[in-house]
């Protein structure tokens, strides 16, 4: 499951907020962890002690050559190898829309964290509610740039629909940044309407 290429290239910011959101020495694990850049990256500037998890052997080799701890599997087969808690964070980036059984993943990566960083691009996003309303065909932007017969995004979420998601299954969102078109943005038409004009979410969740 590669998270980092579930959507196209506008991910330094992406990786700069999540090694914003995580304490040195932390214990982390990576979920569709992809060729390990954010892993290195978290590794070199928080000393984490980390481990990643990706279904492509290509990807798991380009991680061991990296120093990396890595092991090849499948998310949506569930954490049944990890105790509960046992890491500090569990990072699903760009992934979960790309998860055959989202709700399992979830459900697995809240029992192994103490907390969990999830980020996804969001459809209900302005420009790609134009693309839609005008063209009559599949959206594609910059964050979801495929054609509707080769994308591994199969199930596609707004904002709107994850924090109903979050209420339902006794989610707390600790923390949430909205990006667009590579940029943090703040503000009141963020912080309220984020449903329509944050192109992308980044979310710190937990469960006690």
């Amino acid at each position: 499951m590669n998270n980092h290429y579930a959507t196209s290239k506008g991910l330094h910011l992406n990786y700069s907020i999540i090694n914003d959101m995580i304490e040195q020495n932390a214990r982390v694990l990576d979920l569709g962890c992809g060729n390990g850049t954010l892993l290195k990256l978290l590794k070199d500037n928080k000393h984490i002690n980390g481990n990643g998890i990706e279904i492509s052997q290509t990807e798991v080799i380009q991680c061991l050559e990296k120093g990396l701890s890595v092991i090849q599997g499948d998310i949506d087969e569930g954490l049944k190898q990890f105790p509960d808690k046992c890491y500090d964070y569990v990072i699903l980036n760009q992934t979960l829309q790309s998860a055959q059984n989202p709700h399992y993943v979830m459900e697995e990566m809240l029992r192994v964290g103490k907390k969990c960083i999830v980020s996804f691009p969001n459809f209900a996003y302005w420009r790609v509610r134009c693309n839609f309303f005008f063209t009559g065909n599949m959206p594609k932007s910059k964050v979801l740039p495929f054609e509707w017969y080769d994308t591994p995004n199969i199930h596609l979420l707004t904002i709107k629909d994850f924090f109903e998601y979050a209420k339902k299954n006794n989610i707390t969102i600790l923390e949430g940044i909205y990006t667009t078109r590579a940029t943090i943005r703040k503000g009141i038409q963020y912080s309220k309407f984020s449903n329509i004009f944050a192109e992308e979410a980044i979310f710190v969740i937990s469960r006690d």
